[in-house]
């Protein structure tokens, strides 16, 4: 859908075609996962935020791109299939990271998604309502601003894991964030309103190309994607009389 948005410019006709058919990929695809997460039993320790991508995200993501194409009537539907879906699956992903045990460390890094739903939906929003920001835009801001003082408290986490392809859980989100505080800039038009720009653009381009350079280097080294571990099993100490009495069993049975 996002690559359909940059086609756009270029050729208008064949970008609509293709936003629509990824959008509704995206919503046959997390209606389906939906309904099977309802029909299978899932552990309660294994979910994380990264659950949010197919609904949340996909749902967001498409409102955003949907008043681009001048469909804001689909976007509007996008949008509730986001902002419910965030609603119930939120408050299911809170409540397991509240009270059961962290996050293993290989997922320590999907707590970034967090962030995500309210910079997405406010920037859906703005493309959907139109520049003046009005209630809902305000509350989604703040939710967004609770949410980046949550990641800051989790700097120290984040800080003792080692690196891995789940660090790229912290680009969408910091991605989405400067853009919403772009359009928010633009809105407000603050003093130094410039710089600020400069600043947070900088920011979130040092941080994705940082990744990309510890990926890159993840890579050439063979050490991007974990190994499983291997479980080394010691083996069993056999006495010589029990080695003999085997040995001896061996041979009978060979030579019956």
């Amino acid at each position: 859908m996002l690559l359909a948005v940059g086609l756009q410019p270029h050729a208008p006709s064949v970008a609509k075609v293709v936003f629509v058919v990824f959008l509704v990929a995206t919503i046959v695809f997390g209606g389906w996962l939906t309904g099977q997460w309802i029909a299978v039993p899932l552990d309660p320790v294994k979910l994380h935020p990264g659950y949010f991508l197919p609904t949340v995200a996909g749902g967001l993501v498409g409102a955003e791109c949907a008043a681009g194409f001048g469909l804001r009537g689909v976007g509007w539907l996008s949008f509730g299939i986001g902002i419910v879906c965030w609603m119930v699956l939120g408050s299911l992903i809170i409540n397991r990271l509240f009270f059961l045990d962290v996050l293993p460390a290989a997922l320590v890094p999907t707590l970034a998604i967090e962030l995500a739903p309210p910079v997405v939906g406010g920037s859906a929003y703005f493309e959907l309502h139109g520049p003046a920001p009005g209630a809902l835009a305000y509350g989604l801001a703040g939710y967004a601003v609770l949410m980046v003082l949550v990641q800051i408290r989790l700097l120290p986490l984040y800080w003792r894991l080692t690196f891995s392809p789940g660090f790229w859980s912290f680009t969408f989100p910091w991605c989405a964030v400067i853009a919403l505080a772009l359009r928010w800039l633009q809105t407000e038009r603050p003093a130094g309103q410039t710089v600020y720009a400069a600043l947070a653009a900088g920011a979130v381009s040092v941080l994705v190309a940082a990744i990309a350079v510890r990926s890159v280097g993840a890579i050439v080294r063979g050490d991007f994607v974990p190994r499983p571990a291997v479980a080394l099993v010691a083996p069993v100490p056999v006495s010589p009389s029990a080695a003999q009495a085997t040995a001896a069993g061996v041979v009978a049975e060979a030579t019956r």
